[in-house]
């Protein structure tokens, strides 16, 4: 905040981070963070509208966002409603917008919070799909065959430069994902950032003990 005015969250979707975000929310910590000069995105999204129970954004808007005083222009959600291109087109759009930079420059996040899948996936980049294989952009739309759906998601490239990158990993579903990422394996284990660290429980760490 120092250097440019304002801080840069991008959050992840499922059930893990939900735990931290309350914490967030509580009196304990939600006065300590200066709301008024964050930014908060999202990594990935459903193609639903925000207040369908499987949003990225609902889950988050219930358990911290709309419980702490942040003005509602420093919240940047995918629009998860719109066409998966153009919802993707747009989303990346605004992310060059709010940070200032030419088609031809990559973002560097503050933080970026992602998530583990048992497959090996982080944000919506599944094994297998166009975004693992060929992602292209900030920001695309990919389908997943297996889920039979469209998801909108960052790319590898998004979130290259961040500044601080983690990873929540928990329960033993996890843990063969967990053991591959930290190989380089799955489309997780391509992630790159500054500072990149993973924090799981002791289920999802079974095989890594070293």
């Amino acid at each position: 905040m120092r250097e440019k005015g304002f801080f840069t969250a991008v959050l992840s979707g499922g059930g893990t981070p939900l735990e931290l975000y309350m914490l967030l929310a509580s009196p304990e910590y939600s006065g300590k963070i200066d709301w008024a000069s964050t930014h908060l995105l999202w990594g990935d999204e459903r193609c639903v509208p925000p207040e369908d129970d499987q949003s990225n954004f609902e889950s988050a808007w219930e358990a911290l966002v709309s419980k702490v005083d942040i003005p509602r222009q420093n919240i940047h959600r995918i629009k998860g409603e719109l066409p998966p291109q153009q919802a993707a087109s747009e989303y990346e759009g605004e992310i060059r917008s709010l940070l200032g930079i030419a088609p031809d420059e990559l973002p560097s996040f503050d933080l970026v919070l992602l998530g583990l899948g048992a497959d090996g996936h982080t944000l919506s980049i599944f094994p297998d799909t166009d975004a693992h294989r060929n992602p292209h952009g900030l920001v695309m739309a990919n389908y997943v065959p297996k889920l039979k759906a469209w998801r909108v998601t960052m790319t590898p490239d998004a979130i290259s430069l961040a500044r601080k990158t983690l990873f929540l990993a928990a329960g033993s579903a996890k843990a063969l994902a967990l053991k591959g990422m930290l190989k380089g394996d799955y489309p997780a284990g391509a992630v790159t950032g500054e500072d990149v660290l993973v924090f799981a429980d002791n289920e999802a760490a079974e095989f890594n003990e070293e």
